[in-house]
C-alpha cells in the first residue's frame, strides 16, 4: 500500500495490478496498457490513483495462454479487461494506450462501447502486421496484429528488404521502415485504416514531432482529420521536439533504449506529458 492509495496484485484471469484512491473511491477509471514492452504499468497506475482515479493494468501478451508476440491477439482481451474497472464500481471507463496498445485501444473504440474515452500516446492511424510470433511460434509470413470475433483485422505489412539508411552499432530509428511500408502497400491503406469516425468514445491523441519510431504525429493528425470530417471531436496534443516516449508529471523517464532510437529528448517528452496531463485527466474524469 502506497500513501493515499490501495494496491492489488492480479493473478487471474490476467497477470496485472490495480491501484485506487483510499478515500471515497472513484467513479472514473482507466485501463493502462504498456506498449510493445508488454510490462505491467504499476507506476503509471499509482500516478492515476494519486490523482483520484482507479487504474488497472494487465499483461496483454506473452503470458500463459496468450501469444508470445503481438500477433493475431484478440481485441476482446481489452474489452474484457475493462471489466476489472466496472467490477470496482467505476462508471466512466477510459483506455490509455502507448504505441501498439494505442493502436489496439483505438480499434477497440470502433468495435465496442466498453470505453468512454481513449487516450492514445504515440498512436498509429492504421493497423500493422504482427510484432513477434503468434501461438505457433512463427513471426513469418506476416499476419495481423489483431483479431476480432476470430477474424484477422486488415493490416499493413512491413517491407522485408528495408535496411536502416545509416547503419550503425547504436540504436536504430525505424521511422523510415514504417514510411517505406506505407508507400509500398498503399493499396492496403484504406482497408487497414482505423475507422475512428465510428467511435463514440472521447478521444485524446498525444504525439511528438520528433518521433523516430513511426510517424505518430502524422497518424494523430490523420485520425483527428477523419474524426472531424465525421462531425466528431478529437484533441491532438503535441510538442515538436518530443519523441516516441512521453512522461507525465512526476514520472521518471525510462533509460534510453539500446535497440531503438525513439527520437526526441527526455525533457521534451516531459514537456509534452505536462501539457497533455490536464487534458488526459479531463477526458478520464469527465461526466
Amino acid at each position: 500500500m502506497a500513501a493515499g492509495i490501495a494496491e492489488f496484485e492480479l493473478t487471474g484471469p490476467w497477470t496485472g495490478f490495480i491501484a485506487e484512491p483510499l478515500v471515497g473511491g472513484s467513479n472514473a477509471g482507466v485501463l493502462v496498457l504498456s506498449g510493445s514492452s508488454g510490462r505491467i504499468e504499476r507506476e503509471q497506475c499509482r500516478l492515476f490513483a494519486r490523482a483520484g482515479v482507479t487504474a488497472a493494468t494487465v499483461r496483454w501478451f506473452g503470458a500463459p495462454g496468450q501469444p508470445p508476440g503481438i500477433c493475431e491477439l484478440p481485441l476482446e482481451t481489452f474489452v474484457e479487461a475493462t471489466g476489472l474497472l466496472r467490477e470496482r464500481g467505476v462508471e466512466r471507463v477510459s483506455i490509455l494506450g502507448l504505441s501498439k496498445s494505442a493502436e489496439a485501444a483505438l480499434l477497440v473504440s470502433t468495435l465496442s462501447d466498453c470505453a468512454d474515452a481513449v487516450i492514445a500516446l504515440a498512436p498509429s492511424s492504421v493497423v500493422w502486421a504482427n510484432v513477434g510470433p503468434g501461438h505457433d511460434g512463427r513471426d513469418r509470413p506476416y499476419r495481423s496484429s489483431w483479431t476480432w470475433q476470430g477474424q484477422p483485422v486488415p493490416f499493413v505489412p512491413y517491407v522485408e528488404s528495408w535496411l536502416p539508411p545509416e547503419p550503425s552499432d547504436g540504436p536504430v530509428a525505424v521511422f523510415d521502415w514504417y514510411e517505406s511500408s506505407l508507400k509500398a502497400y498503399e493499396d492496403r491503406l484504406d482497408a487497414a485504416a482505423i475507422p475512428i469516425e465510428r467511435a463514440d468514445a472521447d478521444l485524446v491523441l498525444v504525439a511528438g514531432g520528433a518521433d523516430r519510431m513511426w510517424p505518430s504525429l502524422r497518424f494523430a493528425q490523420d485520425l483527428a482529420d477523419r474524426r472531424t470530417a465525421a462531425g466528431r471531436e478529437a484533441m491532438v496534443v503535441t510538442h515538436i521536439d518530443a519523441g516516441h516516449r512521453i512522461t507525465f508529471p512526476t514520472e521518471v523517464a525510462p533509460p534510453p533504449s539500446t535497440r531503438f532510437d525513439h527520437g526526441g529528448t527526455p525533457e521534451a517528452g516531459a514537456a509534452l506529458g505536462a501539457v497533455a496531463w490536464p487534458r488526459v485527466m479531463a477526458a478520464i474524469s469527465s461526466f
